[in-house]
């Protein structure tokens, strides 16, 4: 009998579904091995079926199961990309910095040699609203993170832009923290600018420079308030 932990109280499903993705990460089933029936999995959670069905429905939708007509459901991943972006959304700003320069200045250096005149638009067109937004720190953000996507989007990289889509909500953070933190050095219009000089003249060393000298200074400053 597998061993899950059996629910007493709280939510039914949303509990059924922490048993399950536990026991799926501690590996008590391997990616490819097929599931116990539902009448079994009731019994060892302590709930209906109904509850199990629709845990397993979640966690099916998320990537982590499969259901397969008429064999039963299988394991597919022991990730849960969820819970993976609410653990990155709990990180701290240092370390979310850090992933995104890592990210950033690759697809800067990527850039600069593979992008075409409508990545140079679309970049020209975020930086150029960016600068009319003016003291609109709302419309400031949102162009500042149109301009870093359509970066990643010019390193023509499949792999890359999915992983920086998948890190987008913690993008999106670090933008506004730099923004608003009045201790965090505030990456300027002028920065913007000179990196996206450096891709149009296809530099790819001094797009990586500046890719990086947009982040360093707030990551500098948070390190040294640990100090």
């Amino acid at each position: 009998m597998v061993q899950l932990h059996r629910i007493r109280r709280g939510s039914l499903v949303d509990t059924a579904i922490e048993s399950l993705r536990s026991a799926i990460q501690d590996g008590q089933w391997p990616v490819g091995e097929r599931l116990p029936v539902e009448a079994e999995l009731a019994e060892a959670l302590g709930v209906s079926r109904n509850t199990v069905r629709e845990a397993v429905r979640v966690l099916a939708h998320v990537g982590m199961l499969e259901t397969r007509q008429g064999d039963g459901t299988y394991v597919r991943s022991i990730r849960d990309p969820g819970e993976s972006l609410r653990r990155v959304a709990r990180s701290r700003l240092q370390d979310q910095l850090e992933v995104r320069i890592m990210l950033e200045t690759e697809a800067a250096s990527l850039a600069a040699r593979r992008r075409t005149e409508e990545d140079l638009r679309r970049m020209t067109a975020a930086l150029d609203d960016r600068a009319r937004s003016g003291d609109d720190l709302t419309a400031r953000v949102h162009h500042d993170e149109r301009f870093h996507h359509a970066l990643v989007e010019a390193a023509h990289n499949p792999p890359l832009l999915e992983m920086y889509r998948y890190f987008a909500q913690s993008v999106a953070e670090t933008i506004e923290r730099t923004e608003t933190d009045a201790e965090l050095p505030e990456p300027s219009q002028e920065d913007h600018e000179l990196l996206l000089a450096a891709i149009r003249q296809q530099n790819a060393d001094r797009a990586t420079i500046q890719a990086r000298a947009l982040l360093e200074p707030s990551l500098g400053a948070l390190k040294g308030r640990e100090q």
